[in-house]
C-alpha cells in the first residue's frame, strides 16, 4: 500500500511539472491594433498567423484599441506589457526620426517595392536600433494601400487636381509628427485625431476629410459620411507586424522560424487581399454615390518631395538610404 501511495504520488508530481512546463512553454502573444476585426491586417494575422503558431503560443487580438490605445503599443511592448502590435513607420519615427524616411510621400513605389526594402540589408541597422533601444523587434511587413484624400464636399463644391486645391481643408491625419507633416506637404490643413473619432467627425464636419487606403475607407464605413475621392496615392502606405524581442528572445530557435514563417506568410497573404480589394472598390466606391478621379500626380509628388528638403526629417535620414531605396524599385 506504502509502495502504491509512494508511486501515485510521484506519478502525479510528475504529471503536475509536466502541466507547468506544457504552461510554461505556451506562450500568449496579445495582439493591440485600433484597427477593427474585418480589417485585412487582422483578418490575415488571425487565419494565417495564429493556427501556424498554434502549438507553442496563444494568439489573442485586441481590436479597436481596445486592449492599448492608439499610438501607445511600442510603450506597452518596451514595458512588458504587450507582445504583439501593427505599427507604422511613423509611430516609430517618434522614437527614432530616421524611420520618417518610411513615412516620406512618394518614396515606397508600389508594394513589391516595400517588401524589397524591408528585406535588404539597407534595413539592418534601423530594425537593430529598434531592439536595442525599444525591445521591439519588426517581424516582416503589410501593405496597408495606396493612401488617397476622402473628403465630405463634392466634386463641384471642390475639385482637387494639384496641392493647391488643398488650401484650407482640414484633413484628419494621425497625431505623429510625420504624419502631420505629411498633411502640410499635401497642401491641407493636416488635423489630429485616432482613427476611432474620425467616422463620427467626418459625419459632423469636425473635419473635411481623411487620408487612408480605398479597402480602410470601406471596412471603416467612411464612404457613408464623404463625397469624393482624389486618387493622389501620397503614400504606398505599411505597417510592420511588431513584437517584444524579449518575447521572441524567450523562444526557441525552432519556435523563432515557425514564428517568423508565420508572420511572412501573413503578410504576404494580406498583401494579395489588399491589392485585390484595391483593384475592385473603385466601382464599388462609385456605386455609392462618391465621386473618385485622379489628380495631376506629377504635381502632387514634385510639391511633397520637395517639402521634405531641408526639414529635420531629412537630416535624420541615414547617408544614401534613400538612394538605395529608389535603387530597389529601378
Amino acid at each position: 500500500m506504502k509502495t502504491t501511495r509512494r508511486a501515485f504520488g510521484t506519478l502525479t508530481i510528475a504529471l503536475l511539472a509536466s502541466t507547468a512546463l506544457a504552461d510554461d512553454n505556451n506562450v500568449t502573444l496579445r495582439m493591440s491594433t485600433p484597427a477593427s476585426e474585418t480589417d485585412q491586417r487582422s483578418v490575415s494575422l488571425a487565419e494565417v498567423f495564429a493556427p501556424a503558431v498554434a502549438e507553442f503560443a496563444t494568439y489573442e487580438p485586441h481590436y479597436n484599441a481596445s486592449l492599448i490605445a492608439q499610438g501607445s503599443e511600442l510603450e506597452s511592448i518596451a514595458s512588458g506589457d504587450l507582445e504583439m502590435s501593427i505599427t507604422s513607420a511613423q509611430e516609430l519615427a517618434q522614437f527614432f526620426p530616421e524611420f520618417s524616411i518610411f513615412a516620406t510621400g512618394y518614396v515606397h513605389q508600389d508594394a513589391a517595392h516595400q517588401v524589397a526594402v524591408f528585406n535588404d540589408a539597407l534595413m539592418d541597422g534601423f530594425k537593430a536600433k529598434a531592439e536595442a533601444e525599444l525591445d521591439v523587434k519588426l517581424l516582416s511587413v503589410m501593405y496597408l494601400g495606396r493612401r488617397h484624400v476622402n473628403l465630405r464636399q463634392t466634386k463641384d463644391e471642390l475639385t482637387v487636381t494639384n496641392p493647391a486645391d488643398l488650401a484650407g481643408v482640414n484633413l484628419r491625419m494621425p497625431g505623429t509628427d510625420a504624419w502631420q507633416f505629411l498633411g502640410k506637404a499635401l497642401g491641407a490643413n493636416p488635423t489630429p485625431m485616432s482613427f476611432t473619432e474620425v467616422y463620427t467627425a467626418l459625419q459632423t464636419g469636425s473635419v473635411d476629410g481623411q487620408d487612408n487606403p480605398l479597402p480602410t475607407v470601406v471596412d471603416a464605413k467612411f464612404y457613408e459620411v464623404t463625397k469624393q475621392i482624389a486618387l493622389t496615392s501620397h503614400l504606398v502606405d505599411l505597417n510592420y507586424i511588431a513584437m517584444s524581442k524579449s518575447t521572441w528572445d524567450g523562444l526557441t530557435g525552432e519556435q523563432q522560424a515557425t514564428l517568423q514563417s508565420a508572420a511572412d506568410a501573413a503578410a504576404e497573404s494580406g498583401r494579395v487581399a489588399q491589392l485585390e480589394k484595391e483593384a475592385n472598390l473603385v466601382s464599388f466606391l462609385k456605386e455609392q454615390g462618391l465621386s473618385v478621379y485622379e489628380p495631376d500626380l506629377a504635381a502632387f509628388r514634385e510639391h511633397v518631395q520637395a517639402q521634405y528638403v531641408g526639414t529635420e526629417f531629412a537630416a535624420s535620414w541615414p547617408a544614401g538610404v534613400l538612394d538605395k531605396i529608389n535603387a530597389l524599385g529601378n
